[in-house]
């Protein structure tokens, strides 16, 4: 038989259904031996029956998943349901029964089952919430590495192409001159040349005439001619002319290596320094779980929390403990605990007072705030949104006002901070659209949460905001009803009511995980896969509820439009 707990929807809208033939009302119960969702009515019918009155019939919370139906192969009638301890195999009830397994001990296979099962569950959140976006976001880191790498590369290449350049220009200009002495060398030494050649071309001349003057006298007849002509003249010769030999001028190569051009153009190298590991961001440890920076008290409030939360279950009914009139405000639309167990209550008409559980009001602000727009903050501060001035303001602890916050063009609507790390979560809007914008403590952006994977705005305008115990950021609002994203931003699901008109107002979560959000009429109970569990509360039992708030002793408080404050066990 396959296992008979439906699978959640995306959009986690539809609720479920009583499983008994012909019976249509919410299912609220399962029964583990039979495996079936039941309703109150049927639940009570089945105890009654003789059949089933001892069956184990929990709050569907609480079901046990049905281990699949595997045959034994030496008995085939019967179902594998137990594991021998000693020789850890699974076996039917028959192969107990054998002398092979005699004495020894067995487990019910069931239960093992959904042990093995909760775990997968635990370690495929795990996954979803922690490693996988966490690698997404290394692997984003990486890319962007690997862009900037290239971009880094090809800023080098040009810079060396402009060294190379820068030289080569230097060059082009010494040879040019180098070119330009040298043609001036040459014509000096060729005009030197040039008159000496002419020097001789004339003492040439000079001889061949001598020459031709000697030859004359020689083919004379008179020889006394020849005699007195000599005389006359003489017999010396001009003597050759003198001349120099050029001088050439002389190239003196670049005594030059490769390692000068190097230290000329520069060189490439890798750094010697060691690589940065990339870090990983820790993963976050609910607020059950407070981290050791934490104060004592809250290390003591926590340890209480999980140790509540190991033996907490939902009431089968919802009790009423007590009622308060809050002076100072006509309507109750928000309330924030502080860590002395006192609320912060508003109205939409800014008075925001701080009350005590009797009533009691310590102290009046008058602000211009209109919904889920102030939160107590881990160290305990009080924070507010002033729609005026677009900013948030501080109220310490001695009562001193401060800006805490800037927030800019977007208008803020509501905020939450977070028990888990003390990031402040802002809802804001901008003409139709919407956002949650979350801060560190001290009041630095962190992450905008605005669209969902396909591009789809997520929010309208995101008035009350709330964070799950596992980091599920929660949010409510006319337009939207409950719109619920991971604390990576990413979108999970959203519940708009069931079937009637659904104005949500003040949202909250509990211990156990649970979404609480009021419409007005209903408080709304949904599990922390957004599967609608139950209405908690109805107009029958609460007049007008806009507000929810539980506190560390999980007491859960309603506030209502007539100012009144009502407190109910719903857990136990």
């Amino acid at each position: 038989m396959a296992e008979s707990k439906p699978r959640i929807p995306g959009t986690a809208q539809h609720f479920l259904e009583c499983g008994i033939k012909d019976c249509e009302r919410n299912c609220e119960f399962y029964c583990n031996p039979c495996h079936q969702q039941m309703c109150k009515q049927c639940r009570d019918e089945h105890l009654r029956s003789p059949e089933t009155k001892s069956h184990e019939v929990v709050l569907y919370q609480q079901w046990k998943r049905q281990l699949p139906v595997k045959k034994c192969k030496i008995h085939p009638t019967k179902d594998i349901d137990l594991l021998c301890e000693e020789c850890k195999i699974p076996l039917c009830s028959k192969c107990a029964a054998t002398q092979e397994h005699k004495g020894h001990t067995f487990t019910d296979l069931e239960t093992i089952y959904e042990d093995k099962f909760s775990l997968c569950l635990k370690e495929i959140a795990k996954t979803r919430e922690y490693f996988l976006p966490t690698s997404q976001d290394i692997q984003k880191n990486i890319e962007e590495d690997a862009t900037e790498i290239k971009k880094i590369m090809n800023n080098l290449r040009t810079s060396m192409k402009a060294e190379a350049e820068s030289l080569k220009s230097l060059v082009d200009e010494v040879v040019s001159e180098n070119m330009k002495q040298l043609d001036q060398i040459e014509y000096s030494l060729l005009d030197d040349l040039k008159n000496q050649d002419k020097a001789f071309s004339d003492y040439i001349a000079y001889l061949n005439n001598l020459i031709k003057e000697f030859q004359e006298f020689l083919s004379s007849p008179d020889p006394t001619k020849l005699t007195l002509t000599l005389s006359l003249v003489g017999m010396e010769i001009r003597p050759i002319p003198e001349t120099t030999k050029p001088v050439s001028p002389v190239f003196t190569a670049g005594q030059y290596r490769k390692d000068d051009v190097v230290k000329l153009l520069g060189k490439i190298s890798s750094p010697e320094i060691k690589p940065e590991t990339r870090k990983i961001k820790p993963m976050e440890i609910p607020s059950l779980l407070t981290p050791k920076t934490s104060t004592s008290k809250h290390l003591k409030s926590d340890k209480r929390k999980f140790n509540l939360k190991q033996t907490l279950s939902l009431s089968s009914s919802v009790t009423k403990v007590t009622k308060l009139d809050v002076p100072g405000v006509d309507r109750v639309v928000h309330m924030s605990q502080d860590q002395s167990g006192r609320l912060w209550v508003s109205d939409s008409q800014g008075n925001l007072v701080q009350t005590d559980l009797q009533g009691n009001v310590i102290q009046r602000i008058e602000t211009s705030g209109e919904f889920g727009y102030h939160t107590v903050t881990q160290d305990g501060d009080l924070i507010f949104i002033d729609y005026k001035k677009k900013v948030i303001n501080r109220i310490t602890m001695d009562n001193n006002i401060t800006e805490f916050i800037k927030i800019g063009d977007w208008e803020p609507l509501g905020m939450h901070s977070s028990h888990i790390n003390g990031d402040i979560l802002v809802g804001m809007m901008k003409g139709v659209k919407g956002k949650v914008t979350r801060y560190n403590k001290t009041g630095t952006e962190l992450q905008n949460i605005q669209r969902d994977n396909e591009g789809q705005e997520l929010y309208s305008t995101p008035i009350y905001i709330t964070e799950n115990i596992n980091g599920d950021i929660c949010t409510s609002e006319f337009a939207k009803g409950v719109v619920v994203v991971n604390k990576s931003g990413q979108y999970r699901f959203s519940y708009t009511g069931q079937g009637s008109v659904f104005r949500p107002y003040g949202i909250c979560t509990d211990v156990l995980g649970h979404i609480l959000v009021c419409d007005s009429y209903n408080v709304h109970l949904l599990d922390q896969d957004g599967q609608f569990l139950s209405l908690l509360l109805t107009q029958q039992q609460v007049s007008s509820p806009v507000s929810v708030c539980v506190d560390d002793e999980n007491n859960l408080y309603v506030g209502a439009l007539n100012a009144k404050i009502i407190m109910y066990k719903y857990l136990q």
